[in-house]
């Protein structure tokens, strides 16, 4: 009995630890509940630091953000009390809480004395085009936050707002992700998914080399939460241990299958998909 203690204790306390600062999603299909299943479905603890509630789940309607000393305190709280191996943001709503985040998580390294993979996704733009963050929030992304990442992992049209220019075509794509990497001085995770063809490429820009991660496209699914699920899924690899090569390997595949499996309710003549995260 005492042996059968021991083996489940050292079990416990080898469960890599992975932290989200992301708004929460009613519908679950984004945000912090996407974020904790992906990292549930990849074997690590999540934990969470609730930046605002979003009504959803076929179009964002509504954002109420907490504040800024919530989301702060919330993260002093975790870090003290966890053994974080990897950070992710997603939606941060305005520039105090873009503010607050990067203090905390600067400050948080200090006393630490270790750096801990940070993944930043850069949630500006809604899947129908709409803008989630104030101009401020932007140029807070940019001075405050970007310089301490890891990775950043924007998709095309955050990528565009980013640099001011368009991306229609893979040229373009190498070009920004290049363009990104050296204006951030971190390694960039440009998602082409909105390209025409039949696989969705990314582009990684890593240690001045360029990788490409494809995957067939999948058609007829209108879902959303696919950039945290993705994120999620390499931040989870980051606290497991993995290069941050793998960690995008496996989670492009990861977020491939959660769209391919996705589930679909109908109500009356409305239909919603979501991503599966249980497979």
């Amino acid at each position: 009995m005492g042996k059968q203690r021991s083996r489940r204790s050292d079990s416990v306390a080898t469960v890599p630890v992975a932290l989200t600062v992301a708004g929460s999603d009613c519908s679950a299909g984004a945000g912090i509940q996407a974020d904790l299943k992906t990292f549930t479905a990849l074997s690590v603890y999540g934990l969470t630091a609730v930046t605002c509630v979003a009504e959803v789940p076929r179009k964002v309607s509504r954002i109420e953000p907490v504040t800024a000393r919530l989301v702060r305190e919330q993260l002093e709280m975790l870090l003290k009390n966890f053994r974080v191996g990897a950070i992710k943001t997603g939606l941060l709503c305005s520039a105090e809480i873009v503010c607050a985040v990067a203090q905390t998580i600067q400050d948080g390294g200090k006393k630490t004395a270790r750096s801990i993979p940070f993944v930043v996704d850069p949630v500006m733009i809604a899947t129908s085009g709409d803008n989630l963050l104030e101009p401020e929030a932007v140029e807070a992304y940019k001075n405050k936050l970007f310089p301490l990442a890891t990775l950043i992992t924007p998709n095309l049209d955050e990528a565009a707002l980013l640099l001011e220019t368009t991306i229609i075509d893979r040229k373009q794509m190498e070009s920004a992700a290049r363009a990104l990497a050296k204006k951030y001085r971190a390694s960039i995770l440009l998602k082409g998914g909105h390209l025409r063809g039949d696989n969705a490429i990314d582009l990684l820009f890593h240690q001045g080399e360029l990788t490409e991660f494809s995957a067939p496209f999948v058609r007829g699914v209108e879902t959303h939460g696919t950039g945290c699920t993705y994120s999620a899924a390499i931040t989870a690899g980051l606290a497991s241990g993995f290069s941050l090569e793998q960690a995008i390997k496996r989670a492009k595949k990861f977020v491939t299958e959660s769209i391919a499996l996705h589930l679909r309710w109908k109500r009356g003549s409305t239909e919603i998909d979501a991503l599966n995260h249980s497979i």
